[in-house]
């Protein structure tokens, strides 16, 4: 393994630096940066802000995709995909200390996953969500608790349609943290709905 660093309870997926300015400020300990369709000028741009940003406020920041860009840009954590893990260099991101997270969706894609010895494996979708068009149904309660049980001790992020009302028994079904997108995004005040997030993330972690 990587780091040994475990994503916090909460943490949002943004897709800009700004969306960091908005929501780091807040008290958000760990954030994801998901940039799509970006030029690569653009994408290095928004990193290199983001990374300032996070370690400004002593925040947790973990690139998604963009593993080389990460390593050349001096972040601490990367997440993959299952593509993207098929073709990242993970000698590279070893030798710069960069934890790796990574997606899975199967029984195959979590053996894949494992035998890249990652800092934390994600599931999803949990419920059905409408961010965008999934070719995996929901996987449900049951399934969190067959990957912890797979997993052991390594952390566990659950993602795809979690709301603050649905997080409690993710947690208790065996998640040990939640990413989210959806719930603040598409929420009419952003900020308030994330303070809501930290709210019920400090109750979890007392």
């Amino acid at each position: 393994m990587i780091s040994s660093s475990v994503p916090d309870v909460f943490y949002p997926i943004v897709p800009s630096a700004l969306w960091l300015e908005r929501l780091v400020p807040l008290g958000v300990r760990t954030v994801q940066l998901r940039i799509k369709d970006r030029t690569e000028r653009e994408i290095r741009q928004e990193i290199a802000a983001s990374i300032l940003v996070a370690k400004t406020a002593n925040c947790r920041l973990i690139v998604n995709d963009y593993w080389a860009a990460a390593i050349d840009l001096g972040a601490t954590d990367v997440h993959l995909g299952q593509e993207d893990l098929a073709t990242a260099d993970l000698a590279a991101l070893r030798r710069a200390g960069i934890a790796v997270g990574i997606s899975t969706h199967d029984e195959a894609e979590l053996e894949t996953a494992l035998a890249a010895e990652p800092a934390y494996v994600a599931l999803g979708p949990i419920y059905e969500t409408k961010l965008k068009a999934m070719k995996w149904a929901p996987q449900g309660l049951e399934r969190i608790g067959q990957w912890k049980k797979r997993i052991g001790t390594l952390p566990l992020v659950a993602i795809g349609g979690i709301t603050p009302e649905r997080a409690g028994p993710v947690l208790s079904a065996g998640a040990d943290s939640v990413a989210v997108i959806t719930d603040f995004m598409t929420a009419p005040h952003p900020e308030a709905r994330v303070r809501l997030w930290l709210d019920w993330a400090a109750t979890v972690r007392v």
